[in-house]
């Protein structure tokens, strides 16, 4: 009895591929699944051949990666000039939440800078590598230039150290508002690789690989910041932050996040970008 490869089979593979395991291990998960041998074989070497519309090219993974020191487990990482705390972390995708991140002066004074800036949020368009308005992101926002004043700048300089990435790889700090109801749907940081616009916006320093989101002023409800595929959610508490990287461009880094509806009340962060080299 011969069993059918199906493009369910297919697409199955590839995103193991993606995820990193190998061919051998591929072909013991079949035969357990109870795959004959001879089938098995030929599904792997249709692959490894590169099977008619099946896209096995995976995205190239980054090497070096942003992220907090965790050798031994600590309760608390120096950042500089702050003890900062691990609340709580996750290995697959990288997610780490911090506490004591921020402290009340610096959320009060990144929110009196960005106030009277604050426009409708835009998105990246992939498409044409500007910016355009997301019915999916309901939120007010604006953009500090790296440096820009006493408080972006410590914090910055805070990142760097707890993140181990340098200073200039970051994009400009980006300030958001939620008004209630606001939310921002799940979505994916970095940019596809398989959109037009995509080559354009690297230009200025390569992919994206690390977002770090830090919470400026706490709803009074609503407003966590959740990852759909692992069903985490991290509350938006203030001087509190989360951390998450994705080694490739590609949804097998499990970082499909979003911004839950704020129920009551405003929610404020502060977001920091991080790129594979220097943002300009």
């Amino acid at each position: 009895m011969s069993q059918a490869i199906s493009p369910e089979l297919r697409e199955w593979l590839v995103a193991q591929l993606a995820a990193g395991h190998s061919v051998p291990a591929l072909r013991a998960s079949m035969r357990a699944a109870g795959w004959h041998d001879a089938a098995a074989d030929v599904a792997l070497a249709q692959l490894e051949a590169g099977f008619p519309n099946v896209e096995v090219a995976l995205p190239s993974v980054q090497a070096k990666m942003p992220g907090p020191d965790l050798d031994g487990a600590p309760l608390y990482i120096d950042a500089g000039d702050r003890r900062v705390q691990v609340l709580q972390t996750m290995r697959h995708p990288r997610v780490v939440v911090f506490g004591n991140l921020l402290s009340t002066e610096e959320c009060e004074g990144l929110i009196a800078a960005a106030r009277v800036r604050l426009a409708r949020s835009l998105t990246v368009e992939t498409r044409t590598g500007g910016e355009v308005l997301n019915v999916d992101r309901t939120s007010d926002g604006m953009f500090f230039e790296r440096g820009e004043n006493e408080i972006v700048a410590r914090v910055e300089q805070r990142i760097a150290a707890l993140l181990r990435w340098p200073l200039e790889f970051g994009e400009g700090l980006q300030i958001l508002r939620y008004a209630p109801g606001a939310q921002y749907r799940p979505h994916y940081d970095y940019f596809d690789p398989n959109e037009p616009g995509t080559p354009t916006i690297l230009k200025r320093g390569g992919q994206r690989v690390a977002t770090l989101v830090m919470y400026l002023q706490e709803p009074e409800g609503g407003g966590a910041t959740t990852f759909p595929d692992v069903g985490l959610e991290v509350a938006p508490a203030r001087g509190c932050g989360v951390f998450f990287s994705y080694d490739r461009p590609d949804p097998v880094t499990r970082t499909l996040h979003g911004g839950a509806p704020v129920l009551a009340g405003e929610k404020w962060v502060a977001t920091k970008w991080l790129r594979e080299r220097e943002f300009k």
